[in-house]
C-alpha cells in the first residue's frame, strides 16, 4: 500500500478553491452513464456531486490565510497484490476508505473541545479511480529517456531533410528509429513506454480530499506539522497539537490487512521501507534471513516493482556488499520518494 499526503497547490501558491482538482478526479467518468461512474462518497453519503464537493470544501475555509493549505489530498495506492485479494475493486475499496479514515483521526493528537478528534469533526470526499499513466518520475519512463530524445533528433532531421535544410537519407533515419524504438529497455504491448501511456493491469486506487478545517468550520486540523505528538501553551492553556504520520501509515496497513484478510510480505510494510533508508544493510539482513518461500517473494516483488535489484545479490548469504546496498539505496530511495508514503 503506497500513501501520499500532500497539501494542494497551484505552481508555488496553495489553490484557494478545489475546483480544479476535484475536475481532475471527473476525468475517468467523461463520456460514461450514470451507472458507470465513480462517484465522490464520504462516511456517510454514497454519491455526491462534484458540485457539491467544490462547495462543501470551498466553503469551509474560515480565517484560513493565502499562505495557507485549504485542503490536503491522500492518496492511496494497493499493490496488485493487494487488488488480486480484492473481490469487487470498487466497492472493497469504498469500505476500506472509509475505515482508513478512522485511522486518520486517531493519528491526531488532538482535542476539540476536550475529546479525541472524531470522524463527525472532519469533512473530506472521495473517489475511486481505476486507471493510472506512467507519469515522467517513473523509473521505466526515465530508463527510456536516453532513447526518446534520440528518436526526437532523428524526427528533427527528417523534417529539416523534406525541408530542404539538411542533406541525408531519411530511410535510413525511419530505420534507425525503427531499431530505437524496439531496443528501449521498457516496453507495453510491443511500445516504448512513455510518459502519458496508460498502464495495463489492475490500477485501482482511492482519491481523498480532506479539508483542513474542521466539519464546524472552528478548528484547524493540520497534517503538515512537524509536531507528532506535543503540547503548547497557548493563551494560558495547555494545547495537544500534531498528526502521527507514522502511526498513520503503520495502520493503514494493519487495516487493509485485517479487513481482506491479506497476508503482508516483508518488503511490502511501511516500516521495511523506513527502515530501508535508515540502515540498508540492516534491511537486506532481514530480508535474506526470511524464510525460503517469503524471501522469493519479496525478491520478486522488488524486482517487478522496478526496484534496481542486481543480478549477482548472494540471496543466500547474511552478508550483501555495501556497494550493493549503495547502488539499491539510489534506486529504491528515488522510486520511495517519487510514488509511495512521503516518509
Amino acid at each position: 500500500m503506497y500513501i501520499t499526503v500532500t497539501p494542494q497547490k497551484m505552481g508555488g501558491n496553495y489553490s484557494q478553491s478545489s475546483a480544479g482538482f476535484v475536475s481532475y478526479l471527473e476525468k475517468e467518468n467523461e463520456g460514461l452513464e450514470n451507472e458507470g461512474m465513480e462517484h465522490f462518497f464520504n462516511q456517510y453519503e454514497d454519491k455526491t456531486s462534484a458540485e457539491g464537493v467544490v462547495r462543501e470544501n470551498d466553503g469551509n475555509t474560515a480565517k484560513l490565510e493565502k499562505t495557507e493549505t485549504r485542503f490536503y489530498s491522500i492518496t492511496a495506492s494497493p499493490s496488485k497484490y493487494e487488488l488480486n485479494r480484492l473481490q469487487n475493486h470498487s466497492e472493497d475499496l469504498k469500505k476500506y476508505t472509509r475505515e482508513l479514515m478512522k485511522d486518520y483521526v486517531t493519528s491526531f493528537n488532538r482535542e476539540i473541545n476536550g475529546r479525541p478528534v472524531s470522524l463527525d469533526d472532519i469533512k473530506y470526499y472521495a473517489k475511486i479511480e481505476h486507471q493510472r499513466t506512467f507519469k515522467g518520475n517513473d523509473m521505466q519512463v526515465r530508463e527510456n529517456q536516453p532513447f526518446a530524445t534520440k528518436i526526437l533528433e532523428l524526427k528533427n532531421e527528417i523534417r529539416k531533410i523534406e525541408r530542404g535544410e539538411l542533406e541525408g537519407n531519411i530511410k535510413v533515419r525511419e530505420q534507425q528509429i525503427a531499431r530505437l524504438e524496439k531496443e528501449a529497455p521498457h516496453q507495453q504491448n510491443g511500445q516504448r513506454i512513455v510518459q502519458g501511456m496508460q498502464k495495463e493491469g489492475p490500477q485501482s486506487h482511492i482519491h481523498i480530499i480532506v479539508s483542513r478545517k474542521d466539519a464546524s468550520n472552528r478548528f484547524s486540523l493540520s497534517l503538515g506539522s512537524k509536531y507528532k505528538a506535543s503540547a503548547v501553551e497557548l493563551n494560558g492553556t495547555m494545547v495537544k497539537r500534531g498528526f502521527d504520520r507514522d502511526s498513520f501509515f503503520k495502520n493503514a496497513e494493519k487495516t487493509f490487512d485485517k479487513l481482506f484478510g491479506y497476508q503482508r510480505n516483508f518488503v511490502e510494510q511501511y516500516k521495511s521501507r523506513k527502515d530501508f533508508i535508515k540502515d540498508p544493510r540492516k534491511y537486506f539482513s532481514a530480508l535474506l534471513k526470511l524464510p525460503t518461500n517469503e524471501k522469493a517473494i519479496a525478491l520478486k516483488i522488488l524486482r517487478e516493482s522496478g526496484m534496481p535489484m542486481l543480478p549477482g545479490i548472494p540471496v543466500n548469504q547474511a552478508q550483501v556488499a555495501l556497494k550493493v546496498f549503495n547502488r539499491l539505496r539510489q534506486g529504491l530511495d528515488i522510486a520511495i520518494k517519487s510514488s509511495s508514503i512521503g516518509i
